[in-house]
């Protein structure tokens, strides 16, 4: 489509060092070493050469968790240079400068709260915290501190969802009228799968809302805006899972809920997830109906965008367009393939890094293509509200 040609990338004009020789280090020291550990380390091993010339060079320093044996393993594997069981330990550490916290949610705010005291960068996993109280402390820290700081909203550096909002950015949707959203896995259904911290209430804060829920809601107010109340409805099916010891544990998640949201703007919007769709294994899709188009995205297809403009000529041209988001004009391209050698869902930590290096190194904004700890916080007070409203079956009002 012309329009979207006529709208160029501004997400990779970043300063960076003249060669990787000229680039400063970053010491990593990382909390976690399951699934975002990998994701995470795998994101800062590409940076230096794909992300060329390198804002700045990650190194590896550290990396804690609580069972020793598995710690170790993980520091040799992705290649830290130090393992630690306790996470004061690696904040202590001289050689860590940014905090990278992929826990567990109840170990969220003391670690980044702690880090931020001793002047360290932080990133921390999403949701920021298990409830908005909880995320307004960590947000109060890091501001006191002044140091820089992220929340691991990985979507919105997706090359496509970036294109999207570009495209709203240029007013060519015109006026937005509709928001809604879709995160759909199916893992949580098996009643005979040990339980987990992800189904315990203390620990995770909420179920697929949390999990799943923050992201399409974080996509919603990056893209369309402010929501102003909400509704919901949120379900606990299974109340019980085995606790690998022979007994059973309690389950007291959400195990998926629906939420209407009124924007600020106007628009009207609807978000669902849950862990119970047969079927689906990470399927997050949106769709923007607006004055002049529509928007639809599918994660299991990240690399497209189906995109409508009113107005084309009916007999020809008019219809939902499929655009291949891999041109060289496109965000984040220049650093990949030729056009059509399409990337995956692990690129978007590469472009996340490199987004928040760049604003640690060059003292550049976090916000409004990145996710900070203001973000995290309105997320979970949206979070809140959400639950609130399922609990009192009565529309809540968002109050930051």
């Amino acid at each position: 489509m012309a329009e979207e040609k006529q709208v160029s990338s501004s997400f990779t004009s970043m300063a960076g060092a003249a060669s990787d020789a000229d680039a400063p280090e970053i010491g990593i020291g990382m909390i976690g070493y399951a699934f975002m550990g990998k994701a995470h380390s795998n994101a800062f091993k590409k940076i230096p050469y794909m992300m060329y010339p390198p804002v700045a060079i990650p190194r590896l320093a550290a990396i804690a968790g609580r069972n020793e044996a598995a710690v170790t393993a993980a520091a040799q594997r992705y290649g830290y240079e130090r393992a630690y069981t306790d996470w004061r330990d690696l904040i202590a550490d001289d050689g860590v400068q940014l905090l990278d916290n992929g826990g567990p949610n109840d170990a969220h705010a003391e670690p980044c709260i702690a880090a931020a005291a001793a002047g360290k960068h932080v990133f921390c996993e999403k949701p920021l915290a298990r409830t908005a109280e909880e995320a307004k402390s960590m947000l109060d820290a890091v501001q006191s501190a002044g140091v820089k700081h992220m929340v691991a909203f990985n979507y919105r550096f997706v090359p496509a969802i970036q294109q999207a909002k570009k495209l709203i950015e240029s007013g060519k949707l015109g006026r937005i009228y509709h928001w809604r959203a879709v995160y759909l896995q199916e893992w949580g259904m098996d009643p005979e799968m040990e339980t987990s911290w992800r189904f315990n209430k203390a620990v995770a804060g909420s179920g697929a809302l949390g999990d799943l829920g923050a992201h399409i809601i974080d996509l919603a107010r990056f893209l369309v805006g402010e929501p102003k109340a909400v509704a919901g409805l949120a379900q606990t099916w299974l109340t019980e899972r085995p606790d690998g010891s022979g007994g059973m544990a309690k389950s007291d998640v959400d195990d998926g809920f629906v939420a209407l949201l009124d924007f600020d703007n106007g628009a009207l919007g609807t978000v669902e997830a849950t862990r119970f769709a047969q079927g689906r294994k990470n399927f997050n899709s949106f769709e923007i109906n607006a004055e002049n188009g529509s928007i639809h995205f599918n994660l299991e297809r990240l690399n497209e965008l189906n995109v409508f403009w009113k107005g084309e000529n009916p007999d020809t041209t008019q219809g939902f367009h499929n655009v291949l988001v891999s041109e060289a004009h496109h965000p984040y391209w220049e650093n990949w393939w030729p056009h059509g050698h399409i990337i995956g869902w692990e690129h978007s930590f590469v472009h996340e890094f490199h987004h928040f290096f760049n604003a640690i190194v060059n003292d550049a904004d976090v916000a409004p293509y990145g996710a900070t700890f203001v973000d995290g916080y309105r997320n979970a007070v949206i979070c809140d509200a959400i639950l609130q409203s399922a609990a009192s079956k009565k529309h809540v009002d968002i109050r930051y």
